[in-house]
């Protein structure tokens, strides 16, 4: 697998577990899609997984990222965005927000964070021609969809997934304003706005990203 840079294809197949959140149980976005994949697929997903050792060792993640890395944790991000809201209130200066919630995980920026070669071939191996099905167990009784093609992103409950979505969402803090405070936990981004001039607030009140920016 790691010379060839080629994932198996017979462990490209989830089953896909709706678990609920929260809400009408009848709305499907209360429902979080977990992929149940084969226990090869996940030792071999964790052989790639410390391949990626440099992500850390090189400090390439942002440090306004706090979601699921040593040392970090939602009380630190928590803080971090208390913090700049209270600083900009006891300076007098005007304070806005952006809540974003980014769901789909793509993976045209790994090479930029030097995944590159045969490395790469298999990340991207990885996530092709994957197919899934949706899983319903109730009352111990099995029912579940046909086989269809994944089209994007990474499976949900994977060991890959959250590192290469953090990856992913990287590069967020450089493409905001310096007047912009970015708070980022995995797929949960804080973007604060802080100005003593209400006309320059107004202006750069989205922090000069758009939406295409962040995804």
């Amino acid at each position: 697998m790691l010379s060839s840079g080629t994932f198996p294809a017979r462990l490209k197949f989830a089953e896909i577990k709706p678990i609920y959140k929260k809400g009408y149980k009848s709305n499907i976005s209360n429902y979080r899609p977990v992929s149940l994949l084969t226990s090869f697929s996940k030792i071999f997903e964790s052989i790639i997984y410390n391949r990626l050792y440099h992500i850390n060792n090189n400090h390439i993640l942002v440090d306004e990222q706090f979601g699921f890395r040593q040392l970090s944790s939602t009380d630190m991000a928590t803080y971090a965005l208390t913090k700049s809201r209270l600083t900009a209130l006891n300076n007098k200066t005007i304070v806005g927000g952006i809540f974003c919630n980014l769901q789909k995980a793509l993976l045209s920026k790994i090479e930029f964070y030097g995944v590159s070669g045969k490395a790469n071939k298999l990340i991207n191996s990885y996530l092709q021609d994957r197919y899934q099905r949706v899983l319903i167990d109730p009352d111990s009784r099995k029912y579940h969809s046909k086989w269809e093609p994944v089209t994007d992103g990474v499976p949900q409950g994977s060991i890959l997934d959250l590192r290469l979505f953090l990856l992913y969402i990287n590069d967020i803090p450089n493409v905001v304003s310096d007047t912009c405070i970015p708070v980022l936990f995995a797929d949960g981004t804080s973007l604060i706005n802080t100005n003593s001039d209400r006309q320059m607030f107004e202006k750069d009140k989205y922090c000069h990203i758009t939406i295409k920016q962040l995804v």
